[in-house]
């Protein structure tokens, strides 16, 4: 990368995480180009250098909060969406410290930025997100684990609902428990105590 495009993506960084900021504060229809130029202290015309409209950064937003989580997760847990037919079963069981420390590492690293995801997860994309994800990974693999067709959106909402709900009470006692001790409460929640005895 040049010195150009590198000046061109960190003042790019600085308007995703002017958004970031501006949407712990206030709904997304009520920030100004001019909100998120002072926030990120760039004038308006880097602004439109960028970006055509509001919509374009929140896009551009979106891609860099899912490109910074997956930069948590090794290379072979990144591949594993991709050979989701051929693979062992066992390495499609995510609920394992392999798939939930980088996930628990990067929210406790990422505090603001995660609540602000979960909050304005609409806004952000994320409901598409999810839903790409089950049509692609989640459904396949709860195919190759015989969950019949109409229950597995059930499934997937209970596994991430229950997660999310057990770190939203993480965030909120400050993080007092390490990563590992999480992944051991997340573990006894779905498989029961004797899973991690074994």
């Amino acid at each position: 990368m040049n010195k150009s495009e590198s000046k061109y993506f960190n003042t790019a960084t600085k308007m995703d995480l002017a958004l970031i900021s501006l949407l712990k504060k206030k709904p997304f229809e009520y920030i100004t180009v001019s909100e998120i130029c002072e926030t990120a202290g760039v004038n308006r015309s880097t602004f439109y250098l960028h970006y055509e409209t509001i919509g374009d950064l929140l896009n551009e937003t979106t891609r860099y909060l899912l490109d910074g989580f997956l930069s948590y997760f090794s290379t072979d847990t990144q591949s594993v969406a991709f050979n989701l037919k051929d693979c062992e079963l066992n390495e499609l069981v995510f609920i394992c410290d392999k798939y939930l420390t980088p996930y628990f590492t990067y929210i406790k690293d990422h505090k603001e930025v995660f609540a602000v995801a979960l909050s304005q997860n609409k806004i952000l994309g994320f409901e598409d997100v999810y839903k790409r994800m089950f049509e692609s990974i989640f459904n396949p693999i709860l195919e190759r684990f015989h969950y019949p067709a109409d229950i597995r959106q059930y499934v997937m909402m209970y596994y991430l609902n229950g997660i999310n709900a057990i770190i939203v009470e993480w965030l909120k006692n400050g993080c007092d428990k390490s990563t590992d001790e999480l992944s051991r409460i997340i573990t006894v929640c779905i498989y029961g105590k004797e899973h991690t005895n074994g």
